[in-house]
């Protein structure tokens, strides 16, 4: 890969994501062989956002390819307020081997990785959760075989999944509709963008508001949360604009008789999906959790194997002149 980071599906090619989930799925089939791939080497990881499968994955990814794991807590660092981004950044890079970071504005991923000379991973932004999306289509072409003309319904709000499921699937040659209220489209940049590299792809994008010609003949139908972390204030009046959006076993049925159903978690049972669809045997949602793992490990390995271990030193260290 060229990239020095991994802040958004957008910036790599068709390619450069295909090899990525192949070599995900290498590292899922033969973990021994990357066990020491990245001995000695740490990564940091920046949580301003809490999660269960961002921290564990990261956590455990990087152990199991020999390096360790650094969490920092919002009161460690407090980005913005108790040090600057460009601060953060640049001490970092002289004491680890990358930067993981789950934050709010994906502006502060954006200034990690232009500030930093050691790669940065977009943990998840409110604009988009790259990572997610790449441990999804892992499954998606587990499952079903095949990515190019899947078609993946993802039914909710157009949040930052629907933006990186948008991306990923334009990359691949899927095709993705998002079904959501009037209002609550995803945003138009990335609709824009998506539409464009699905042309070069044999993809297709589409933006839908009613969720059962969405799903219609669906290979993949994909929920998430009503209202996301800092959408707390809203969840009453989205809790009435979304409730025709619920993926239960009526609207689950448009999709083919082999759909799987998927998402993100955590899930809020009774809204956004029910348990009959959430528990049913076409839900993959354990194993889309878990392949978060696998990916995250392709995308640390690439990123940071070539990475040195600690700032360059003088190959001899003078001796101490006592006054």
């Amino acid at each position: 890969m060229n990239p020095k980071d991994f802040v958004s599906i957008r910036d790599f090619s068709p390619q450069q994501i295909q090899d990525l989930l192949l070599l995900g799925r290498q590292i899922k089939a033969y973990p021994d062989v990357y066990s020491e791939a990245l001995k000695g080497k740490t990564l940091a990881m920046i949580f301003e956002k809490p999660s269960l499968r961002t921290r564990v994955t990261f956590d455990v990814g990087i152990q199991q390819l020999g390096g360790f794991a650094l969490y920092l807590s919002p009161a460690e660092i407090n980005l913005g307020q108790r040090e600057s981004v460009y601060d953060v950044a640049k001490n970092l890079e002289r004491m680890v081997q990358c930067i993981m970071i789950r934050t709010f504005a994906h502006a502060i991923v954006e200034q990690m990785a232009e500030y930093a000379g050691i790669p940065v991973i977009n943990g998840l932004t409110d604009y988009s959760h790259p990572c997610q999306a790449m441990g999804d289509f892992l499954t998606m072409w587990e499952v079903k075989g095949r990515l190019e003309k899947l078609k993946v319904a993802f039914v909710g709000d157009g949040n930052n999944v629907a933006h990186s499921l948008l991306f990923t699937g334009a990359q691949l040659g899927a095709e993705v509709v998002v079904a959501t209220p009037p209002g609550y489209e995803p945003k138009a940049d990335a609709i824009a963008w998506a539409s464009e590299r699905a042309k070069e792809t044999g993809g297709s994008c589409r933006i839908a508001n009613n969720a059962k010609e969405a799903v219609a003949e669906a290979d993949v139908v994909y929920t998430d949360v009503w209202a996301s972390m800092g959408q707390e204030a809203d969840a009453a009046k989205r809790h009435k604009v979304f409730r025709n959006y619920q993926v239960n076993s009526e609207l689950f049925a448009c999709a083919k008789r082999d759909a799987i159903f998927m998402h993100c978690l955590p899930a809020h049972r009774g809204e956004e999906v029910t348990n009959e669809v959430i528990d049913s045997p076409r839900s993959v949602v354990f194993q889309q959790a878990e392949n978060r793992l696998h990916i995250q490990k392709a995308i640390m390995l690439e990123l940071m194997k070539d990475v040195v271990v600690g700032p360059v030193r003088p190959a001899t260290i003078p001796e101490l002149v006592h006054a």
